[in-house]
């Protein structure tokens, strides 16, 4: 069977109307870390695996493609060009930047979790036959004496045997060849992988930095009055702030407070249809949402908005609905499970509790 073109795959960066990570020429609030990547460059002292960690959506897969692109443009770390650059960007004409934003250079590997023809979703795990596409791509002689860039985007999402193959390669790098790991959560990675990486921490974006994305990248700001509380959701990651502002997602995260504070059946299966509808970024997007909510309560934090009213429970019965929600909720992506019954079970398992604080939490 013919394999589906590239272009034509769907991406877990995709974010309708922005660049992927790979075409997007622009990067604020990250400046410390590119600062000290391309300092390591000047003095020939880059290492061959770079791990940058940090919160979803703050930058890590751009600067880890802006990198490729500059060590492809700029291949000897001692040339007067290097040297006198003040970031990892290159000239937006430059044909380095049209290759690798439409991954279409052959030094550039980009590995992440595979889209499944056939259930139309992308799988759960990045799987070792896909860690095994380094064996050949690093087998090639690099071009020209130009590097070769493999990124493995969301690397905490291996499974164990993925994760091997990847140490061996780590182990026994090639010449002129560097790894790129990006994650959001590095303590899920193999200790003897984050030992053979530089790390480099990605911080929360400041509001300042968001609004110079949203200008950068054409996406309309909402209306002061919803703007901060947009922010306040966000959590300093520009891609939850695009999606909220662009999305249905203020909605959905005024619906949702509607539904925990409420015991009606017919709100909580109206909010559990509207949730149960979304797809892809859309089911994502309410889970942030639901998990940001369940994190404040924990911690004690108001809600962004005012006048929102959350139900009086002990710390520990959030806690542990945290925990069960989050584990439910892989169960449902992993079996495909009813998304709206389970949605319906959160909220109803919320209702029941503040009824009887003190029984079971059953889900």
């Amino acid at each position: 069977m013919a394999r589906k073109p590239a272009e034509e795959v769907p991406s877990l960066s995709a974010l309708e109307g922005v660049p992927l990570p790979q075409a997007n020429p622009h990067l604020f609030g990250q400046e410390h870390a590119e600062e000290q990547i391309l300092t390591a460059y000047r003095g020939n002292r880059l290492p061959h695996g770079l791990l940058l960690s940090g919160p979803v959506g703050v930058g890590k897969a751009t600067l880890a493609f802006r990198l490729a692109k500059f060590l492809l443009a700029e291949p000897d770390p001692s040339a007067d060009s290097v040297k006198n650059a003040t970031s990892l960007g290159i000239a937006p004409n430059h044909p380095i930047q049209r290759r690798v934003g439409e991954g279409a250079h052959p030094n550039v590997l980009h590995l992440q979790r595979p889209w499944d023809e056939k259930r139309k979703t992308f799988r759960t795990v990045i799987s070792v036959e896909t860690i095994r596409r380094i064996v050949p791509f690093v087998g090639t002689t690099a071009g020209e004496g130009l590097w070769r860039i493999v990124i493995v985007d969301g690397a905490e999402e291996m499974n164990r045997s993925a994760a091997n193959a990847l140490l061996k390669a780590l182990e026994e790098p090639p010449a002129r060849t560097i790894f790129v790991l990006v994650t959001a959560r590095p303590g899920q990675l193999l200790p003897t992988i984050r030992s053979r990486c530089r790390s480099f921490h990605f911080g929360l974006l400041s509001p300042e930095a968001i609004a110079k994305v949203f200008a950068a990248l054409e996406v309309p700001q909402p209306p002061e009055k919803d703007l901060q509380t947009i922010l306040s959701l966000a959590s300093g990651s520009a891609r939850r702030a695009i999606e909220l502002a662009r999305g249905d997602g203020l909605n959905l995260y005024r619906a949702i407070n509607r539904a925990f504070a409420s015991d009606d059946h017919e709100v909580l299966t109206t909010v559990a249809n509207q949730a149960a509808a979304a797809r892809g970024a859309g089911w994502a997007e309410f889970f942030d949402l639901v998990g940001g909510y369940l994190d404040r309560r924990i911690r004690q934090l108001p809600e962004p908005e005012k006048g929102v009213s959350p139900p009086e429970l002990p710390l520990a019965r959030w806690a542990e609905l945290w925990e069960k929600i989050h584990r439910r909720s892989a169960e449902v992506e992993t079996f495909n499970l009813d998304r709206r019954q389970f949605v319906l079970n959160v909220f109803e398992a919320v209702a029941e509790a503040v009824r009887h604080p003190h029984r079971p939490i059953f889900m």
